[in-house]
């Protein structure tokens, strides 16, 4: 199973965190979840808001192409790069992973 390598966040994940076990075929967001990050997911993880973003900076390549519709939302996500995907439609692949929780998210649930 590959590894998935969470860089700091600071209120999520302070010292950042390594997961050994990643199963192949999980969502990014529900490993993180299952190993208590507790990585925004406002929509319920059904692809209708970008709380879940995520920056992937290693094994972007392993993941596999994002929907239109994850594309579509991609583009409102607050700083968004080429390698960022919705962290609920992305499967873990093969490869290792390096995964970077930007510092902020809109998500006006939290806000209130």
């Amino acid at each position: 199973m590959p590894k998935i390598t969470i860089l700091p966040h600071e209120q999520l994940c302070p010292e950042g965190a390594v997961i050994e076990d990643a199963p192949v075929g999980e969502s990014i967001c529900d490993v993180l979840l299952d190993h208590h990050i507790d990585i925004d997911h406002a929509c319920e993880k059904s692809c209708a808001c970008t709380t879940c973003h995520v920056i992937i900076r290693q094994g972007f390549d392993s993941l596999e192409e994002a929907s239109e519709l994850e594309e579509d939302l991609l583009d409102q996500a607050w700083g968004l790069e080429a390698d960022s995907r919705l962290s609920c439609q992305a499967l873990v692949g093969e490869e290792d992973l390096v995964v970077e929780i930007p510092k902020y998210t809109i998500n006006h649930a939290r806000e209130h």
